[in-house]
């Protein structure tokens, strides 16, 4: 098979979890993995790397990186031409013009020509006998479509967060009748399954498509074992507790405002806070290092109130970093068609869980029956100041048995426990009657399913 996911590890992407996991899965089913991704000095460009990722990739899976680059993002001046160096803003409105015009994604259109190339001519070196296309960006869709038209490889869209639903305003983020919209429609018509993080999105996808329901399945991001303490224990009443964050500083500046506010008043007012720390890691910015974006200078301000800033975190030292602290905190945007994959996470270290984020959120829900909650008291600094003196009385309160209740909680949120379903479902269609659209395998030899033991 052939898996379509830009994002894969190495890059320094929350995507990069589930793409790392879906490889695994389908490896250990019996397949032949292909992952299809963008060259690493591409994601230096944007997110970066982190190599430890890789380290936990099947070593049967086969990455192919292409020498695809975000022009948009090219800082050697050298490089620019006239007019970009001259009228900058100018230049990008013409380059998002003229991706649009190959596909309707106004920063990754322009890769339309070399995707579908690429995944041509891997099915000509090994024919491909499943073809699973993860999104963003939704130009992986057009590769899709050409192998699907061309050869008739059967394919999985996993759309993640969706396409035509906006997660963040939550409405429809395009019609039916648009360009977008014909080519959403197309592409579902004859996948095989569709994949979405959550039980909102999916739903929209059914009310939207009620023809194609029947092919909606719901496949969370869930956590990694491995980046779980082994003991979630109560803190010691003789020191300070420390609250933390992980995750990318990309929030609305509201947000992040709201939260220091509550944390600065929980903090003053609360004994059980006295000295408390909050630990903010993960990525910020190029501009943090000069102290000249907006999150940079909230949280300079914060840090006599105990906030630490101490940059992105390396997968492989996650569950060092959770074993320092106490509680920690969800700092989301969106609502009720968002989740965040961290959330999963954060539930299975058995820690308290702050909530920052709308109260009609599906984090919520995830939450709901989650013993160590705080609750969804959205955005109000005073209600967060609330919330942030609840977690200081469990993390202090919550013995093992509690912690252990809590952490059983989020056992069914495992990655594994989201996947594994999901593949061999899909395994099923491809080596059955075809799935929903009668499609069959494109090949009997190449990329097909094979016995572990038969590897090559």
């Amino acid at each position: 098979m052939t898996y379509l996911a830009i994002g894969f590890p190495p890059a320094a992407k929350s995507c990069a979890y589930r793409m790392r996991e879906t490889a695994n899965q389908f490896a250990a089913a019996g397949w032949d993995v292909t992952a299809v991704t963008i060259a690493d000095e591409a994601w230096e460009r944007e997110y970066g790397l982190d190599h430890t990722l890789s380290q936990g990739l099947d070593p049967h899976v086969r990455v192919v990186k292409l020498p695809l680059f975000r022009d948009d993002l090219e800082t050697d001046i050298r490089a620019f031409t006239e007019q970009r160096a001259l009228a900058h803003l100018d230049y990008l409105a013409e380059l998002r013009k003229q991706n649009l015009k190959i596909f309707p994604e106004p920063v990754f259109g322009g890769w339309r020509p070399a995707l579908e190339k690429a995944l041509l001519q891997i099915h000509r070196e090994r024919p491909v006998d499943l073809l699973v296309t993860t999104c963003a960006p939704y130009v992986n869709l057009s590769a899709t479509w050409k192998l699907w038209e061309t050869h008739r490889v059967p394919y999985v869209v996993d759309f993640r967060d969706g396409w035509s639903v906006d997660v963040i305003n939550n409405g429809e983020a395009f019609p039916r009748e648009s360009v977008s919209g014909q080519w959403e429609i197309k592409l579902l018509t004859d996948a095989i399954a569709i994949w979405n993080v959550n039980e909102p999105i999916s739903r929209w996808y059914r009310e939207r498509y009620p023809e194609l329901a029947h092919k909606m399945r719901v496949v969370r991001n869930g956590y990694d074992a491995a980046s779980i303490p082994a003991d979630a224990l109560p803190a010691p009443a003789d020191r300070p507790l420390t609250f933390g964050y992980l995750g990318a500083l990309n929030l609305p500046v509201p947000l992040l405002s709201a939260v220091l506010e509550g944390w600065r008043t929980a903090r003053a007012e609360d004994p059980a806070l006295a000295g408390a720390r909050f630990e903010v890691r993960g990525h910020i910015g190029a501009a943090w290092a000069r102290g000249d974006n907006a999150h940079a200078e909230l949280l300079r301000a914060a840090a006599d109130d105990g906030v630490v800033v101490g940059g992105s975190v390396p997968k492989a030292e996650v569950v060092d970093l959770y074993s320092r602290w106490d509680a920690v905190v969800l700092m989301v945007t969106g609502g009720r068609f968002m989740t965040s994959g961290k959330v999963y996470e954060y539930m299975a270290t058995g820690m308290p869980v702050v909530s920052a984020h709308e109260a009609d959120h599906d984090a919520s829900t995830v939450l709901s029956t989650y013993p160590l909650w705080t609750g969804a008291v959205g955005l109000d600094p005073a209600e967060l100041a609330g919330a942030f003196r609840r977690a200081a009385a469990m993390a202090r309160a919550a013995g093992p048995d509690e912690r252990a209740k809590a952490r059983a909680e989020a056992r069914q949120y495992a990655r594994e426990e989201q996947l594994i379903p999901a593949v061999r479902e899909v395994t099923d269609l491809v080596l059955g009657d075809g799935g929903p659209t009668g499609a069959r395998p494109a090949s009997t030899t190449g990329a097909r399913v094979l016995a572990r033991e038969g590897r090559s």
